[in-house]
C-alpha cells in the first residue's frame, strides 16, 4: 500500500522563524526536507540556502524577501517559538506571503509550534498571522509539530488548497511592524 507522502505533491515551502530558535529550525528541516520529499525549504539565514539580507533600509528588506526569497513557493510555514510574534521580520515574510501580485497569488498560510513551546499556554503566533486563523474556517491553520513525513505532506496539501478555496478571507490590513516588539 502507497504512502500518502508518495502521492503527495511536493511544495515549495518558504520557512518563516525567529533566529533564536534556529537550532529547531535547523531540526525541522533537516527531518522533513534534504531528501525526505515532503517539501524544498526556502528561507532567510543559516538553515536555509540563501543569503542573509545584509540592510538596515526596510523598504529594500521587504523587496527582497518578495523577489529572492518567497518568488516560487506557494506555502509559508511560520514556526512558532517563543518569540516569534514579537520579530519585525516575521511579519514582514507573512505579509509578503500574503500579497497578491500581477504575477503571483499569495501563499498558503500555516503556523507549527516548535517542541520547546509546546507544552506553553501562554504561546502567541504573530499577529498578521492570527488575523488570518478562524481555525478550520479561516485562510491559516496552526499545527501542532508534526508527527510524521506524511502528517506534515497533509498539513502543506492543506495550506496550498486554501490559497484558492479560502482566499477571499484574506486579512492583511494590519499596518507592518516598524519594529520589533519587547518579548
Amino acid at each position: 500500500m502507497a504512502s500518502r507522502l508518495s502521492q503527495a505533491t511536493k511544495h515549495r515551502c518558504f520557512i518563516s522563524y525567529h533566529h533564536a530558535d534556529e537550532v529547531e529550525v535547523e531540526r525541522f528541516i533537516n527531518t522533513f526536507d534534504h531528501g525526505h520529499d515532503v517539501f524544498v525549504s526556502r528561507g532567510i539565514g543559516a538553515s536555509m540556502p540563501g543569503d542573509v539580507i545584509e540592510s538596515t533600509n526596510a523598504d529594500y528588506i521587504k523587496r527582497r524577501i518578495r523577489e529572492q526569497y518567497l518568488n516560487n513557493t506557494s506555502v509559508t510555514i511560520v514556526l512558532v517559538g517563543a518569540c516569534t510574534w514579537s520579530r519585525r521580520f516575521v511579519d514582514w515574510e507573512i505579509a509578503a506571503s500574503l500579497r497578491k501580485t500581477a504575477t503571483s497569488a499569495p501563499n498558503g498560510l500555516m503556523a507549527i509550534t516548535l517542541p520547546s513551546v509546546a507544552s506553553n499556554p501562554d504561546r502567541e503566533v504573530p499577529a498578521r498571522f492570527d488575523d488570518n486563523l478562524d481555525y478550520d474556517r479561516g485562510y491559516a491553520r496552526w499545527w501542532k509539530y508534526p508527527s510524521s513525513t506524511d502528517s506534515l505532506a497533509s498539513m502543506i496539501e492543506d495550506a496550498f488548497r486554501r490559497r484558492t478555496s479560502k482566499a477571499n478571507l484574506i486579512d492583511n490590513s494590519r499596518q507592518l511592524f516598524g519594529r520589533n516588539r519587547i518579548c
